[in-house]
């Protein structure tokens, strides 16, 4: 079993110091995993590797079979790191990211006009938006901690009686990290006839994802999410779905490679996945991502899972020590990631961001992290009043810091980043002004 200090040394590039404010040097500090994460050194070695066999897929010639096998290869690699087999009957669909992967399902899922979709206020825009434009959509709420209503999702597809094709929902959070519990969900979306899609942008690198239930009923329907969230660079997005529900219809981006035959008038599409994947695929992001699962099975989800959580643990209990912080979520709810979002007492977030940055080398989040609906939730901020905030370009627009965990994370870097908190806590108004007028000159 693998020290978890020792997990540091499996990255790239995250002993690069930066520049301070005051001008020194230091070992960054980073704790924006939510947005992106660095790659494993497996990733880049594996590049390097493979870059000299590069060659066009799907076409002829050694360097190109080389290519073919190795994307191909790739895809049985991503059944497998969920659990499923050829014989289970889903597929991988290449995108640039979990976004286009979620478009690609509301233009496809959604051609028929009327379609009805049933999705939460806790999504990402990416999980929300899409699904505006090609269907009529209907919200699970959250209640006062930002947990779902999960009494909802039975009553309204109850209601519905039918009528309701997809449930679209996130695995995890990335604003509180709160996960829910996608398999209960999927026997109760089953049961009224409709299909799940889970959103596992934020779930995948730091929690076991099996897309089969324990029954048949309780099987994931589609799920995606984006290689550069799973230490693996260079821009690769993932679906996974069951073929028989997206056969027929006509793909998100048509072009060469997607089509069996094209006459005068009349086009034939080749089986999915492959009509999902008109023109030149991205091969060394596919790459990245099979040498990135790859680690991630060598370390092992269980051993990720008891670091990860030890670390969310011990930012939350500094956290809640600090009476100027304020903290978003119930910090006692076991079943979250660690996703941390919160306030300090007269500070706008983005005031807090820029000190943690500039004082301390340590990288955050600020804003509503492409969750505005969910974040105004937690503020308890209305829509009304969140019009009017954006009519009056003085006024300073709502929103949280986020701190997000990753596997190479450190105690001692948790302990740095609490003393920085406590640190900007306590500077006077005098040093904060100075800060903002600093700011003002980029």
């Amino acid at each position: 079993m693998q020290r978890a200090e020792g997990y540091k040394e499996l990255f790239q590039g995250i002993d690069v110091p930066v520049k301070l404010a005051d001008g020194s040097f230091k070992v960054p500090i980073n704790f924006d995993n939510g947005a992106t994460t660095p790659p494993f050194k497996y990733v880049c070695e594996t590049i390097e590797e493979k870059i000299g066999m590069y060659g066009a897929v799907h076409r002829a010639g050694q360097k190109s079979i080389y290519s073919t096998e190795s994307y191909e290869e790739s895809k049985q690699k991503v059944l497998n790191f969920f659990g499923l087999k050829p014989e289970d009957g889903y597929c991988v669909i290449y995108t640039k990211n979990t976004t286009e992967g979620l478009n690609l399902l509301a233009h496809e899922l959604c051609q028929k006009e009327g379609t009805k979709v049933l999705s939460t206020r806790m999504e990402h825009h990416a999980n929300d938006l899409p699904w505006r434009k090609m269907a009529k959509v209907f919200y699970i709420e959250v209640d006062e901690n930002g947990l779902l209503r999960l009494d909802e999702l039975e009553e309204k597809l109850k209601n519905a009686a039918g009528s309701i094709q997809y449930v679209t929902l996130t695995g995890a959070s990335n604003v509180t990290g709160y996960i829910n519990p996608i398999h209960a969900v999927a026997q109760i979306v089953h049961q009224y006839g409709a299909k799940l899609i889970v959103d596992a942008a934020q779930l995948v690198a730091h929690y076991p994802i099996k897309i089969k239930g324990t029954r048949a009923d309780e099987n994931i329907d589609f799920l995606v999410f984006s290689a550069h969230k799973i230490y693996a660079p260079f821009g690769v997005g993932v679906v996974i779905a069951k073929k028989e529900y997206i056969n027929e219809s006509w793909p998100y981006v048509q072009g060469g490679g997607a089509v069996a035959a094209v006459f005068d008038d009349d086009v034939y599409f080749k089986d999915s996945p492959d009509k999902e994947e008109a023109g030149t695929p991205n091969y060394l992001g596919v790459i990245a991502l099979s040498a990135a699962l790859d680690m991630m099975t060598s370390v092992g989800m269980n051993q990720i899972v008891r670091h990860e959580q030890k670390l969310k643990n011990r930012m939350l209990a500094g956290l809640r020590g600090i009476p100027k912080v304020t903290l978003y979520g119930d910090p006692l709810y076991k079943a979250r990631l660690g996703v941390i979002s919160f306030n300090i007492e007269g500070m706008h977030h983005s005031l807090v961001n820029q000190l943690l940055a500039e004082r301390g080398g340590i990288a955050v989040r600020n804003g509503c992290f492409c969750a505005q609906p969910y974040v105004a939730r937690l503020l308890g901020v209305s829509d009304r009043e969140r019009y009017e905030m954006m009519q009056q370009s003085q006024r300073p627009e709502p929103g949280m810091v986020r701190a997000s965990l990753g596997l190479y994370n450190t105690e001692d870097e948790i302990d740095d980043f609490l003393e920085m908190i406590q640190e900007i806590c306590g500077l006077k108004d005098s040093e904060l002004k100075r800060a903002i007028r600093y700011r003002l000159k980029f």
